[in-house]
């Protein structure tokens, strides 16, 4: 038996990376899972990667009109979802001085809005005991030069998570925010690498315990907050950082 038997998933920006990792761990545990993703290529090697309680549905979470049309299909196939995780998420590096009015309205627009309106159009299908799960990242909690406007959309995340764990606690849904440090994913080493710094390789450790995290270490702290064993959980925020931001 699986921790999520007969349970329903659906995670954004499964293509790659946390995302997929999360994706893979659920469908382990027994749940069937909705992937989503705005690249139709890699997200059907995402689902062959899954398994088959994997169903990919191409969009992106910025476009109103697809995630109306995602919430169809889920409805249609399955009647409810026992858990969303909001995970879709991208970064610029772009300095104050550098910001554009096009890099502010493409990461705001996913990352901050692709996740208010995932998790509104979800809640018709969410039951008492659903889980919510919204990614935030360490970049919040930090000042890291020229990440400003990809932090402060993750700032807003957490401050969600406690919102709507307050407006949905009388419904018996919980929410939380899962935030990652340094993990090595596709994404995460495109980011860093457009950071000013000299080679990687010379940086020091990115993290009191020497390295980067994997996304399987992350996908393992969604699968506690997705299940049972987080049933008084609501609200927080757990970090899985390394220690990053608390040494």
């Amino acid at each position: 038996m699986g921790l999520l038997d007969n349970k329903t998933a659906l995670v954004t920006g499964a293509s790659s990376g946390i995302g997929l990792a999360v994706a893979r761990r659920f469908a382990a545990e027994g749940a069937t899972v909705y992937l989503t993703g705005r690249r139709k290529a890699e997200l059907d090697a995402a689902v062959e990667q899954v398994g088959g309680r994997a169903i990919g549905i191409q969009g992106d979470v910025s476009k109103l009109a697809d995630l109306d049309r995602l919430f169809a299909e889920i409805a249609g196939r399955s009647g409810q979802l026992d858990i969303v995780v909001a995970n879709a998420g991208i970064g610029d590096f772009e300095p104050l001085g550098g910001i554009t009015e096009e890099g502010y309205e493409r990461v705001t627009s996913v990352n901050l809005k692709g996740t208010v309106f995932t998790v509104q159009k979800a809640l018709p299908l969410l039951p008492a005991g659903a889980s919510v799960i919204l990614f935030s990242s360490s970049a919040a909690l930090r000042g890291v030069p020229g990440l400003g406007i990809y932090a402060a959309t993750k700032a807003a995340i957490r401050s969600l998570a406690r919102t709507w764990a307050a407006e949905l606690a009388g419904r018996g849904i919980r929410v939380n925010a899962l935030t990652p440090g340094p993990v090595t994913t596709p994404g995460g080493e495109e980011l860093r690498a457009a950071v000013p710094g000299g080679d990687p390789a010379a940086a020091p450790a990115p993290t009191p315990l020497g390295r980067a995290g994997r996304p399987d270490e992350v996908a393992a702290t969604a699968l506690y907050l997705a299940g049972e064993q987080s049933s008084f959980t609501t609200g927080t925020e757990l970090l899985v950082d390394g220690g990053a931001t608390q040494l």
